[in-house]
């Protein structure tokens, strides 16, 4: 991969000229236009997908959150985008809590750099509660029931001890806090929301122990404070680690509502910069390397390059976007991505003689399967595997 690309470039070659040689094409080989091919290019790059950034901790200070609901699959939207990292490069930044786990935004589990989760929710979580009042009232979480429950965990954890969820609920069921059905789920949740609870070390692939945020990771002076200043970072980091994007995208992105959107548009003042009519890019935004390593890419379900925007039509068209998420139920299929296109979908076998046999489904017949050995090699180095044999199903 190219070398990590440097955060503090001059401003007005970054944010409009790093994109004009792109722009002037007129049409690749395949006939898209030079307008997507210039947003795909830059989005590739706030991305860190073509160049790379040097930890985990750099990556989601790029991207500001990074959706996280699948850990197992979260440690690779990060380790894509860490040249050479492993599956023990992110769980170690995780317990050196360099970087946090809860849920800021959207009521789903994210990644987020530790001086931003507690103003994330200071924006977030009102709006979040109100969405979840119904689950509340049907599972019988009244404001008794929900105290009691603080009370029994703050107990349980202080002293920087962890437990599991089963533990969790386990010590509500025993003070008589029932956890049936989506209760003590719901509990956890709600504990986190009010900056209570965070995910903290690492206990399995797949999974982490509950803390106390408070003692896991204690409030920094680096935490931006006012309203308008919460607003203005997320928003500069979006666009840094995502753009060029709209208003609607940041509104779908973060939950929060359009008018809040604007707001941080017009809080972010010049840390930001026009891309054109309707997107923005930061002001200090990365440049478009344009490099061989950003070509074919094996991404992983939920990554934020697929999943961060409302509008994915620059990537994906709408036809193939239901391929992504079957059944349009919320779980994403990992990607194959070939010079900023989303092309098709994979899926990964049980391992057959130490090496893991790799199914593709494209998007449209004819796609060089084995031109994307490297970024398969690349995902099976993180998780310490082989790839085995690429198998190439006939497209839709």
């Amino acid at each position: 991969m190219a070398q990590p690309v440097s955060l503090s470039l001059d401003r007005d070659v970054v944010a409009v000229g790093a994109v004009l040689q792109t722009r002037s094409m007129t049409t690749d080989a395949a006939g898209v236009d030079a307008e997507t091919i210039a947003v795909r290019a830059a989005r590739l790059a706030a991305h860190a997908l073509d160049g790379g950034l040097p930890t985990p901790s750099d990556v989601v200070e790029r991207l500001v959150c990074v959706q996280a609901q699948d850990l197992a699959a979260a440690k690779w939207v990060l380790g894509a985008r860490v040249p050479s990292s492993t599956e023990e490069t992110i769980e170690s930044a995780i317990d050196q809590r360099a970087l946090l786990r809860s849920w800021p935004m959207r009521g789903t589990l994210h990644f987020v750099a530790p001086a931003m989760l507690r103003p994330i929710l200071r924006l977030t979580s009102a709006r979040l509660r109100q969405r979840a009042a119904k689950t509340r009232r049907d599972e019988g979480i009244d404001d008794e029931a929900h105290a009691a429950a603080r009370r029994v965990a703050v107990r349980m954890l202080e002293g920087g001890r962890a437990a599991t969820r089963e533990e969790l609920q386990a010590a509500w069921s025993a003070a008589g806090i029932s956890t049936a059905g989506q209760r003590g789920y719901h509990l956890i949740w709600l504990l986190a929301n009010e900056g209570v609870l965070c995910c903290g070390p690492v206990e399995t692939r797949a999974r982490q122990r509950f803390v106390l945020l408070d003692e896991w990771s204690p409030r920094g002076s680096d935490e931006p404070g006012d309203v308008d200043e919460v607003l203005a970072r997320l928003f500069t980091g979006y666009a840094r680690g995502h753009g060029p994007v709209s208003i609607r995208d940041f509104a779908w992105w973060t939950g929060l509502t359009l008018a809040q959107a604007r707001t941080a548009v017009t809080a972010a003042r010049d840390a930001v910069a026009p891309y054109d009519g309707d997107r923005y890019v930061a002001a200090e935004a990365p440049p478009v390397l344009g490099s061989d390593s950003a070509a074919r890419l094996a991404l992983a379900p939920f990554d934020e390059y697929f999943l961060g925007y409302a509008d994915r039509t620059a990537f994906c068209s709408p036809d193939d976007a239901p391929r992504v998420v079957p059944g349009r139920n919320g779980m994403f299929l990992p990607i194959l991505v070939h010079d900023g296109e989303v092309v098709a979908t994979w899926r990964r076998s049980a391992p057959r003689r130490g090496a893991v046999p790799i199914e593709v489904r494209p998007f449209r017949d004819g796609l060089p399967v084995e031109e994307f050995r490297p970024a398969f090699d690349r995902w099976a180095a993180f998780w310490s595997t082989q790839v085995g044999d690429l198998t190439l199903q006939a497209s839709e």
